[in-house]
């Protein structure tokens, strides 16, 4: 098995959050990072303007929304994905 990228770690997070996983620690299990890892990568995507964080009204509990910049590189994400399992079946054949 082998270890995921920082990058493949800042797009679970996205993905994740994007599904509708808000809060810290569902993201935490969901990603399967840990607490301190994790809550780098949030200031990284924050500071990059990924995700924003916000806080929710009825409980005062932090959570996380992706943003525009974030919807949008995960959407190139995706499609770079694509396109290398496309190459990657043309060159087994």
């Amino acid at each position: 098995m082998s270890r995921r990228s920082r990058l493949e770690m800042y797009y679970d997070i996205l993905m994740v959050i994007e599904k509708g996983v808000e809060e810290p620690t569902r993201i935490m299990y969901k990603t399967n990072l840990s607490w301190e890892v994790l809550q780098d990568l949030f200031d990284t995507l924050i500071e990059g303007g990924f995700i924003k964080e916000e806080v929710k009204i009825n409980s005062g509990k932090n959570i996380y929304r992706v943003t525009e910049k974030g919807r949008n590189s995960l959407s190139y994400y995706l499609k770079s994905l694509d396109g290398l399992v496309e190459v990657n079946q043309i060159i087994s054949r």
